[in-house]
C-alpha cells in the first residue's frame, strides 16, 4: 500500500522552534486529520510535505520514494490562504493550472467542467473569483487541487468558510478520492467534523504530534464512564468504585477506574434498576473535542512523555 510518510521533520524561523520531530504516515485510500491550535505546526508541516518549504530536518517521502519535482506535480494541494489568481476567471484558471500539471487542453477542459459541476459551480466558470463568494472561491480552491486527478491530496484548512451544503460536497468528495486509494491530508479546527470523516486523526501541539490513531482508538480511556437516566443517583453508592461525575435531574453520569472488574458495567445497571425505571444505560466516550482539549491543554508536558496511540 502506498504511503506518505512525514519522518522526523525538524523546522526553526530564527529562534522559534516552529516542528520538533514531526512524525506520521498517511496512508492510501484513508482520510488523516491533522488538529492543533493555531501556530501549532500542521501548515509549517504540509508546506514542506509539497515542497513550499524546506525542512532543516527529516524526510517526506511518498511509496519510499523521497518527495521530489515529479511526485510534487502529483500531488494536490489547498493552501490556507487562498493562492487562486483573482481577476481570472474561474475555468481559465482551472484548465490553466491543470495544463501545468501535463494534461493537455481537451482533458484539461474536461476536467475543469467535471470539478466545477461536482462542486457545484458550473454557473460562475464564466467569472472572475474576486467577485466570487467566500464560500464558492473555497469550491473552486478545491477545484483547482483536484483538476490534475492528484494521487495526493494536501488541504490546509478545506472546511474553512464553507456553509453545510458545501460542508456535505467537500466531504463526499474527500470519501471519493479515499475509496480510490488517495491519501488525504487535511487541516480544520471543525472537531465534530473530523470526528465524523477521518479514518485517523493527529493531534499537534508545539510543534510535535502528541497522539495519533483512529477515532475509536483516542476515545479509549483508562477511565470507563456509563450514562445512566431515570433512576436517584444515589444508586451508584452500591457499586463499589463507582462515582458519580455528574448528575443533571434524572441523567447521571457514573464513572469507574481501571481496577474495576470487567462486568462492573452489569453491577451498575442491576443497581440502577433497582433504584428506580431505567430510559437510558449506555458507554460515555470522550469526544474528540475534549480529547483535544486535554491535549492541548496539558501545561509543558514533553511529548515523548505523551501516549501516543498508533494504528
Amino acid at each position: 500500500m502506498t504511503v506518505l510518510s512525514i519522518s522526523s521533520l525538524e523546522k526553526s524561523y530564527g529562534t522559534v522552534r516552529a516542528l520538533r520531530d514531526m512524525t506520521f504516515d498517511v496512508h492510501g485510500g484513508e482520510i488523516f486529520g491533522f488538529v492543533g491550535s493555531n501556530g501549532a505546526g500542521k501548515s509549517t508541516t504540509m508546506r514542506i510535505a509539497v515542497g513550499v518549504l524546506s525542512a532543516d530536518a527529516g524526510t517526506v517521502t511518498w511509496d519510499g520514494r523521497p518527495v521530489d519535482h515529479a511526485i510534487r506535480r502529483r500531488i494536490g494541494y489547498m493552501p490556507e490562504e487562498r493562492g487562486l489568481y483573482p481577476r481570472m476567471k474561474v475555468a481559465d484558471q482551472l484548465v490553466y493550472l491543470a495544463r501545468l500539471h501535463g494534461l493537455d487542453a481537451a482533458a484539461a477542459r474536461r476536467s475543469m467542467e467535471r470539478w466545477t459541476e461536482t462542486l457545484g459551480v458550473e454557473e460562475r466558470r464564466g467569472d472572475e473569483v474576486l467577485k466570487l463568494s467566500l464560500g464558492n472561491q473555497q469550491r473552486v480552491q478545491l477545484a483547482a487541487a483536484l483538476v490534475h486527478d492528484p494521487e495526493i491530496l494536501v488541504l490546509d484548512e478545506p472546511f474553512s468558510g464553507l456553509d453545510p451544503v458545501a460542508v456535505d460536497v467537500m466531504s463526499g468528495v474527500l470519501r471519493d478520492q479515499a475509496a480510490q486509494g488517495v491519501p488525504v491530508l487535511f487541516s480544520s479546527h471543525q472537531l465534530e467534523l473530523v470526528e465524523r470523516l477521518c479514518d485517523r486523526v493527529g493531534i499537534v501541539r508545539a510543534g510535535s504530534m502528541v497522539a495519533v490513531g483512529g477515532i475509536d482508538e483516542l476515545r479509549q480511556t483508562d477511565e470507563r464512564a456509563w450514562v445512566v437516566d431515570g433512576p436517584p443517583s444515589a444508586f451508584a453508592s452500591s457499586v463499589a468504585g463507582a462515582r458519580v461525575v455528574s448528575s443533571d435531574g434524572s441523567r447521571t453520569v457514573v464513572a469507574v477506574g481501571p481496577s474495576a472488574p470487567d462486568d462492573v458495567d452489569q453491577q451498575l445497571l442491576r443497581a440502577a434498576l433497582a433504584a428506580g425505571p431505567v430510559r437510558e444505560f449506555a458507554r460515555q466516550r470522550p469526544t474528540l473535542v475534549e480529547l483535544y482539549r486535554h491535549v492541548v491543554t496539558t501545561e509543558a508536558t514533553p511529548a515523548a512523555e505523551l501516549e501516543e496511540v498508533s494504528a
